[in-house]
């Protein structure tokens, strides 16, 4: 679900469902680093019996940034490959074009970098070599920690590489969904899911488990980046003059690039559903009323904002209130109909039709308004 303005919009309406993570970070004592004994209790006062890691989130930041394969999805991918693409090719042109208009001038710049290998993020893919080798070494990397840290002792860890189908966060659902299909399980295991995918807050809103944690990186905006013609901090492109780096600090120190910590923190589904709980409560309904089924035609209206796998609606954008917008249409349809929109996975389309034609008919006054901003 490629729509970051979703977290921004879901953290400011719902801010309680955000948290900040503590981490513990290795010492040096005596010019020693001394590791983190991840055998010690969770610094953040909570501890998790399942923790679920994409790999996909890992893989591809070290790599590319890409995404996964389904053909829906590899369909808008490839029109972002072209536009990336035709962007890549104009930069490239005027960094180019700049550099020579500079140098007519007489500025020395810094030479070009050289062109490095270019590596091929489609390896990324089932059945490549290169998706074989990366399954080894997982699979080397697990045993190497299993014996030898103290903090993965007496823990199970289940590894599905490449060659087991499916995208990696659904085949971390459909591991949940047989965990309590199991007469053993707990309904008190607390899960957490590693990623900074919207989808994921979707996916375990639907697993409805009361305890749902999502852990992923917080996002820094503005982080200043160096101009590509020079490599100084403080001007864009187009704006270079090519001229010489100031001295800052005595011995220049002021200008190294400083390394920033990445930062976690925790999406507490539970306090969401909490939430959700209020915002969609119905009075007077002809039936009784079941939060459950009420989560997920939530989540199911959600992906009409945009996703990995249906259309982007024109009419529908976050930041114009597109699912508060859904929710109201959303209500009154129950409403009209007596039924919720989804039961079990299956869509009930005459109501989803209702709410759509509901939509249609206020479409031109959001397209008029928008036109005015």
């Amino acid at each position: 679900m490629g729509v970051p303005a979703f977290f921004r919009w879901l953290s400011r309406k719902y801010p309680s469902i955000v948290a900040h993570c503590n981490e513990e970070r290795p010492k040096i004592v005596n010019g020693e680093k001394i590791p983190v004994d991840t055998s010690q209790p969770n610094p953040n006062d909570v501890e998790f019996d399942n923790l679920y890691l994409d790999m996909n989130g890992i893989i591809h930041p070290c790599c590319h940034p890409e995404n996964k394969a389904p053909r829906a999805k590899m369909n808008q991918q490839r029109s972002r490959r072209f536009r990336a693409s035709k962007e890549t090719t104009e930069k490239v042109d005027l960094i180019s074009q700049l550099r020579q208009e500079l140098m007519i001038k007489g500025i020395n710049l810094p030479p070009e970098k050289p062109k490095e290998d270019h590596f091929d993020s489609n390896c990324i893919t089932p059945g490549t070599p290169f998706m074989d080798r990366l399954a080894k070494c997982l699979h080397y990397y697990i045993h190497d920690r299993l014996n030898s840290d103290p903090g993965w002792r007496n823990i199970e860890v289940i590894l599905s590489d490449a060659n087991v189908p499916g995208e990696g966060e659904h085949k971390i659902m459909d591991f949940i969904r047989r965990q309590r299909s199991n007469p053993e399980h707990d309904a008190n295991t607390r899960h957490c899911l590693c990623g900074a995918d919207a989808d994921l807050i979707m996916l375990g809103l639907a697993t409805h488990e009361p305890n749902f944690t999502i852990i992923r990186e917080e996002f820094k905006p503005n982080q200043p980046r160096p101009c590509e013609l020079c490599g100084q901090i403080g001007h864009e492109m187009k704006e270079c003059t090519g001229a010489a780096k100031e001295k800052q600090g005595e011995f220049d120190e002021l200008t190294k690039p400083i390394e920033i910590d990445v930062e976690f923190i925790f999406i507490r589904l539970n306090v969401l559903r909490e939430y959700l709980a209020k915002e969609l409560v119905m009075e007077n309904l002809p039936f009784e009323f079941d939060l459950e089924r009420v989560i997920d035609d939530w989540v199911f209206m959600c992906f009409f904002v945009g996703n990995d796998f249906l259309p982007h609606l024109p009419s529908l954008e976050i930041r114009e209130g597109a699912i508060d917008r859904l929710v109201e249409l959303y209500k009154k349809a129950v409403y009209k109909t007596g039924g919720y929109v989804t039961k079990s996975g299956h869509v009930e389309l005459s109501r989803v039709q209702l709410i759509m034609t509901d939509l249609g008919d206020v479409e031109d006054e959001i397209f008029k308004r928008r036109q005015e901003k």
